[in-house]
């Protein structure tokens, strides 16, 4: 590696700026390019309630996380997990806490400290930021093997850039409005990478809810329930949470953990099935003994009130799935309140997701988050084809991915090297 290898990084979220910090410790030269005018924009969305940096779960709990691609997620953690995220922030000044659901967050729950001090100490170690940046493609190069990439900025100007090797870190397709639109999907298509499709994870489903409910009941939490479901793999599953009802369907924490299952079930079926317990609290015995004590002149809302604690959303999920002669069979109420069933029609479009499934699938990767059909060019983040539930699990994979793609470039660059790879440069100053 001659002393001006230089990386280009395009994508400036977590798994860009870590590449970045490992490359330029390692001593390469490291310039990174970002489509918005500031890096981390997404992150600090992330961080708007309150920034969950990872979990504290232990490690073969956590990576079960990564669902179908625990395998090779799990690789990423062993070389930099959750406590290897927390050691890092610790250096950056920025002390953490477990909460008390085991979620991790920065002590001051921002993350605007944390990426403010992150960029001002990767620009001291030398990396230089390039904004309003796009990446649209290569431009092949006669005399240099590695594909060139080619970026647009706001004026519609382009640059061509010429590096020894590249990370890309360019994101998925939710929230394109921070950057991440997965407009690179043809880029990589066309040189022969498999890219899986790009679809919405951690979102909510669409639900034909009658006019009155979707009026009255919009933006109303509900909890707690214990959701029921049938898995990707056939298998009977259950978890409790809570979670939103919208004006189109459902959304929130519960709905979010269940995205990858409910989606493949959709795909498959055309629908997708939960059943919803609404009172966890009281088995299916007590709950129809207490429905069951005398009613009087009183209403079934009443009624429902008084001897379950059902009103409100809850109560209008009832008469969504029950006419008005089932609503005073009180077997048949109890059997409901214990199993409601909801379908779900189609999941919300990607760009309203909190993540997105889908991307360069391991196969077109080395170990090493390296494309094989394309030497010197690395990938990391949510471009690759992987998905977490929320809770910590996308920012520490995220992290964890950018880090290896880092040194993987750095390794590469050690490897003795075909004659014919151009010293780097650049044809555009950085930005300050």
């Amino acid at each position: 590696m001659t002393d001006a290898a230089r990386l280009a990084v395009i994508g400036g979220g977590p798994a860009g700026l870590m590449a970045a910090e490992v490359a330029i410790a390692a001593g390469l030269q490291v310039d990174l390019y970002e489509a918005k005018g500031s890096v981390g924009r997404k992150f600090l969305l992330a961080g708007k309630g309150g920034l969950n940096l990872t979990h504290s779960e232990p490690f073969e709990t956590f990576v079960a996380r990564y669902g179908a691609r625990r395998r090779e997620v799990e690789t990423w953690l062993r070389e930099f997990d959750a406590d290897a995220l927390r050691g890092w922030a610790r250096d950056l000044g920025v002390e953490t806490f477990v909460g008390t659901s085991g979620r991790v967050f920065p002590r001051d729950l921002r993350a605007a400290p944390l990426l403010r001090g992150w960029v001002r100490r990767l620009r001291q170690q030398g990396v230089r930021f390039h904004t309003h940046r796009r990446w649209v493609g290569w431009a092949p190069s006669a005399t240099n093997p590695l594909c060139r990439p080619r970026l647009i900025d706001d004026a519609g100007n382009e640059y061509e850039l010429t590096a020894d090797a590249v990370v890309l870190a360019v994101g998925g397709a939710s929230w394109p409005e921070l950057g991440s639109d997965g407009s690179w999907v043809p880029s990589l298509e066309e040189r022969g990478v498999d890219v899986a499709p790009l679809l919405p994870s951690n979102c909510g489903f669409d639900v034909d809810w009658s006019e009155h409910f979707a009026q009255r009941h919009a933006g109303e939490p509900i909890k707690p329930v214990i959701a029921h479901w049938t898995d990707m793999h056939g298998q009977p599953r259950q978890r409790q949470g809570e979670f939103v009802a919208t004006a189109s369907g459902i959304e929130g924490s519960l709905i979010y953990a269940l995205s990858a299952d409910l989606r493949e079930s959709i795909a498959r079926d055309g629908f997708a099935s939960i059943r919803l317990d609404l009172t966890p609290g009281r088995d299916l015995t007590r709950l129809e003994r207490d429905l069951a004590r005398p009613r009087g002149d009183k209403s079934i809302a009443s009624h429902l009130r008084r001897c379950a604690a059902i009103d409100g959303v809850k109560s209008g999920l009832l008469r969504e799935v029950l006419n008005k002669e089932q609503m005073h069979d009180m077997a048949q109420l109890a059997a409901t309140l214990k199993a409601l069933p909801l379908r779900l029609r189609r999941a919300r479009p990607i760009a309203e997701a909190i993540s997105s499934a889908g991307g360069v699938s391991f196969a077109a990767l080395d170990p090493q988050l390296m494309l094989k059909s394309l030497p010197g060019v690395f990938c990391a983040g949510e471009m690759i084809d992987w998905e977490a539930p929320t809770g910590g699990y996308l920012l520490t994979a995220s992290f964890a991915s950018g880090r290896i793609a880092g040194l993987g470039a750095v390794n590469w660059l050690q490897q003795p090297r075909a004659p014919g790879f151009a010293s780097a440069g650049v044809d555009s100053p950085p930005e300050k």
